[in-house]
């Protein structure tokens, strides 16, 4: 049984530049989801910006 809880954050790659869901970030849920399960940790959610990179911060989730 899980005894901890995560939340999946997934982001565009700067050197991905696919239209749709990017490759980057189905790689990403991928790994993270196998190291949440390898480790018995509960996945509470996945939140992805696609089509936002870390370089851009005028991310439309986390506006102020």
């Amino acid at each position: 049984m899980a005894t901890e809880i995560a939340a999946i954050y997934c982001r565009l790659s700067q050197d991905d530049g696919q239209t749709g869901e990017s490759g980057s970030i189905q790689t990403q849920k991928t790994l993270l989801t196998q190291y949440c399960t390898d480790h018995h940790i509960a996945i509470d959610g996945y939140y992805c910006d696609d089509g936002w990179s870390g370089t851009n911060f005028s991310n439309r989730d986390c506006s102020d």
